[in-house]
C-alpha cells in the first residue's frame, strides 16, 4: 500500500478556503491569525486564488468566488438521486411546510446535496454542501443503518461520535442499538439531537442491493413535530417517498 504523502501547500490552500467560509470574508492579518501561518505565506495563497478568480477582494478582505459553484454544482450533479429526489423534496416540502432535505455519504461525512423549504419553514443553517458527523442526525442513521456494521466502525474511528447537543448519540453501542431500530422499521428520529428545538424524521433510499445510497427528511420545530404528526404521518409520507425515488432511480 503506498504511503498517503500530504503535499503542504495544497493543504494550506484548503485551510485557507475553508477559513474563508467560516469566517465569510476576512483580511490577511486575520486569516493568519486564526490559521496560525505566516502572514506572507497566506498572502501568496490568497492572491493566486484571486488571480484564478477562485477568491474575490473587496475593501481589504478577501471572499470565496462564484466559481466555486460551477465545481460544487457538477459534483452534485454526479448523483443520480440529485435531480430525482430534488423533485420529491419540492413537492414534499409544499405538503407538510417544512423543511425537506437530500443527504448523501462522502469520506465518512454526511453531505447535505438539497434543501426545500416549503411555507411555514423556520429558518435553518442547513445548505447545499453542509457536511456534518451521521450519527447526529437522522438522515445520517439513516445511511449508516444500510450499510455493513465494518464500514460504520470505520467512520467511528474516523470521525469518532462528537456530541453536539446532549442528547447526541455519543456511544457506540448506543449508536448500534439505534441503527438496529431503524433497519427494522425503514426510518430514523432526530430529536434535538444537532439543533435544540428541532425534530427530523429520515427515510433511506436504498439501491437493488439494500445498501442506502442517500437518506431524505423532513425536519421541523418540536412544538409541531409530535404526537402522531411525529410517530406516524411524517414516517409514512417519508417512506412512499423514498420508494417513489428508488422506483425511478431504477429506471434511469
Amino acid at each position: 500500500m503506498t504511503e498517503e504523502v500530504p503535499v503542504k501547500a495544497v493543504k494550506n490552500m484548503f485551510e485557507i478556503i475553508n477559513t474563508l467560509r467560516e469566517l465569510q470574508g476576512a483580511g490577511v492579518s486575520e486569516l493568519a491569525d486564526r490559521i496560525n501561518k505566516p502572514t506572507s505565506t497566506v498572502h501568496d495563497h490568497l492572491r493566486t486564488l484571486e488571480s484564478e478568480e477562485y477568491l474575490v477582494k473587496k475593501d481589504e478582505k478577501y471572499y470565496v468566488g462564484t466559481r466555486f459553484l460551477g465545481v460544487g454544482e457538477q459534483a452534485r450533479s454526479r448523483y443520480k438521486v440529485y435531480p430525482i429526489a430534488r423533485e420529491e423534496l419540492d413537492k414534499l416540502a409544499e405538503q407538510t411546510g417544512e423543511h425537506t432535505n437530500l443527504m448523501i455519504e462522502e469520506h465518512g461525512k454526511g453531505i447535505f446535496l438539497y434543501k426545500a423549504r416549503g411555507p411555514d419553514a423556520v429558518q435553518l443553517d442547513t445548505h447545499a454542501g453542509m457536511r456534518v458527523h451521521l450519527q447526529t442526525t437522522a438522515l445520517g442513521k439513516s445511511i449508516l443503518a444500510f450499510r455493513p456494521r465494518e464500514k460504520v466502525e470505520a467512520i467511528i474511528d474516523r470521525h469518532g461520535l462528537p456530541a453536539v447537543t446532549e442528547t447526541t448519540i455519543t456511544d457506540e453501542e448506543t449508536l448500534f442499538d439505534a441503527l438496529d431500530q431503524i433497519r427494522e422499521r425503514k426510518y430514523a428520529y432526530d430529536d434535538e439531537e444537532r439543533v435544540k428545538g428541532m425534530r427530523c424524521v429520515a427515510a433511506p433510499i436504498t439501491n437493488e442491493s439494500g445498501r442506502a445510497i442517500a437518506a431524505i427528511s423532513v425536519s421541523a420545530p418540536k412544538r409541531r413535530m409530535n404526537g402522531e404528526r411525529f410517530q406516524e404521518d411524517i414516517p409514512q409520507l417519508l417512506r412512499r417517498c423514498s420508494n417513489v425515488i428508488e422506483v425511478n432511480l431504477s429506471h434511469t
